[in-house]
């Protein structure tokens, strides 16, 4: 191999091993910089594990529906005469909505009267025939059925009359109204919808282990997004049958409305009151890492060099009023966790806490959590 080539292949091997040598010492020098680097102080909030008393509750989400209601329609076709209402408002059971043409109607009604009346005036008349035996007792029995006859096709002809006028069946509120004067109408036509909405129900389900802890008359709270106040009531039927798809079973709580301020169709937040209150440990929810694998919280404590720490614990938690999470294992009341800024937590970092932007902690914030 010629010297010259043996040369440069040494000249090669030095400079690229000076190369990596220095790279190797470049990032040896990097890596203890960033180890003897101290770790930052996380800011966070801190929250007091704490004793509050909950009353047993049971919450469940339900529909308000209407004690009564119904989309009035009228019985037969006709043309709109008259329109008696206002949308919108408040009427009475029987008071007239709407009329259809009845002249035609009336008129026959005038023509079936009058055969009544001959028909009645020809059965006196052989009532005084027989009594002067100058007929016979079928030709009487005849003249009356005729009568029955006349008087019944008058009442049903009334009858016809009045399902062309439509009338309230129940006190209540009405909507918009579905037709107009000169309208042909045809029977199942929807006219205006009336429901009444003082009381109201509110039907809601709850799971098949709850039904030992219902009963007829149990009061309730109800809560809907409109207005930040709740409602009260009582349970008035429970289903006797839980549905086997579900495991659930149906309740109807029924709510004094006389303000009108609930309506049918409105989303409802239900809650049933059970028992006394019980003393339970309770956190912001802020302070909870909810992870699929179970959830924990970052207890703080003081080092040995009056640093504070956090080492995150798992805990088991229950249920949820307004900002707060009940604590039912892994804590004791006293014990301060982190409330804010977790995502910058990790076992052992260091903290410092600071009172600003502190998450809230009110059981029943207004308006409410969804």
């Amino acid at each position: 191999m010629p010297r010259r080539f043996v040369v440069m292949l040494l000249a090669v091997g030095i400079v690229l091993g000076g190369i990596f040598g220095f790279k190797a010492f470049i990032d040896a020098q990097i890596d203890a910089f960033f180890d003897e680097m101290p770790a930052p102080t996380a800011t966070i909030t801190a929250a007091e594990v704490r004793v509050d008393r909950w009353t047993p509750e049971i919450r469940a989400v339900g529909t308000l529906e209407a004690v009564q209601g119904a989309t009035l329609t009228t019985e037969v076709g006709g043309i709109v005469r008259e329109i008696l209402f206002e949308p919108g408002t408040e009427v009475s059971a029987g008071t007239v909505l709407l009329r259809l043409d009845t002249e035609t109607d009336e008129a026959q009604l005038v023509s079936l009267q009058a055969a009544a009346r001959l028909a009645d005036q020809e059965l006196r008349r052989a009532r005084q025939l027989q009594q002067e035996r100058n007929i016979s007792e079928a030709e009487v029995q005849r003249r009356e059925s005729e009568a029955e006859q006349a008087r019944a096709t008058v009442a049903a002809q009334q009858a016809r009359i009045r399902q062309k006028s439509l009338r309230a069946p129940f006190d209540g509120m009405l909507g918009i109204r579905r037709v107009n004067l000169g309208q042909f109408v045809s029977p199942g036509d929807p006219i205006v919808v009336l429901e009444s909405v003082d009381p109201i129900f509110v039907n809601f389900t709850l799971t098949e282990r709850r039904l030992g802890q219902i009963r007829k008359g149990q009061s309730i709270a109800v809560g809907v997004d409109a207005f930040a106040d709740s409602f009260e009531g009582e349970v008035v039927a429970i289903e006797p049958r839980v549905r086997s798809a579900s495991r659930s079973f149906e309740l109807q709580a029924l709510l004094d409305n006389p303000e009108h301020r609930l309506r049918a169709g409105q989303f409802a937040r239900v809650t049933l009151a059970l028992g006394e209150p019980d003393e339970v440990l309770v956190l912001p929810q802020t302070a909870i890492r909810f992870n699929p694998f179970g959830n924990s919280v970052f207890v703080i404590y003081e080092d040995s060099e009056g640093q504070l720490r956090v080492r995150e614990r798992f805990v088991q938690t229950g249920e949820r009023r307004g900002d707060l999470i009940r604590i039912t294992e892994g804590l004791e009341a006293g014990e301060r966790v982190a409330s804010s800024g977790l995502l910058k937590l990790q076992n052992e970092t260091a903290v410092e806490i600071t009172e600003e932007a502190r998450p809230s902690e009110d059981p029943a914030p207004s308006p409410p959590n969804a």
